[in-house]
């Protein structure tokens, strides 16, 4: 029996759509040969184009997959990815921001968990140096979402 690779229907050297010329049955050995497109089955989540099944994903390259899967098998942890590359930290953390930056992701502090950090730091500093109370600096940690919402802060 012959082996049977599976493709998603882009051509790997341009990326355009491929049609399939030749269909042949496994069992008898019957064959039609011609242009033919693949009918797409219909899924849950609607689309199958490379970007809605594998997200942002779909935009890396073959090293860059590698080196995600690696890094989810070391669950993240860079030393377990420096030894099973065989490169170093400053490597390992290049190389994982140029993933991010593929992918679109812009740096740490553009997420909302960075600017909560940010705020509550600010707030802290505020405290130490006298600029609000204590009962302020809770009631402000308090009403953290109210806060990012109100957009009010810092206090001046």
């Amino acid at each position: 029996m012959e082996r049977t690779n599976q493709v998603d229907g882009s051509c790997p050297v341009c990326g355009y759509g491929m049609v399939i010329s030749r269909l042949s049955c496994s069992n008898c050995g019957s064959a039609l040969v011609g242009s033919f497109a693949l009918a797409e089955r219909p899924t849950p989540g609607g689309d199958r184009s490379g970007e809605a099944r594998f997200g942002r994903l779909a935009r890396l390259d073959s090293t860059q997959l590698e080196f995600v899967e690696v890094f989810l098998r070391c669950r993240g942890i860079i030393k377990n990815v420096e030894d099973m590359l065989g490169i170093s930290y400053p490597t390992v953390k290049a190389r994982l921001a140029n993933v991010l930056e593929t992918m679109g992701v812009g740096p740490e502090e553009d997420l909302p968990v960075a600017d909560r950090r940010r705020m509550r730091r600010e707030i802290l500093a505020d405290l130490a140096a006298g600029r609000i109370s204590t009962d302020e600096a809770l009631q402000i940690l308090a009403n953290d979402a109210t806060a990012d919402a109100d957009k009010s802060w810092p206090i001046k």
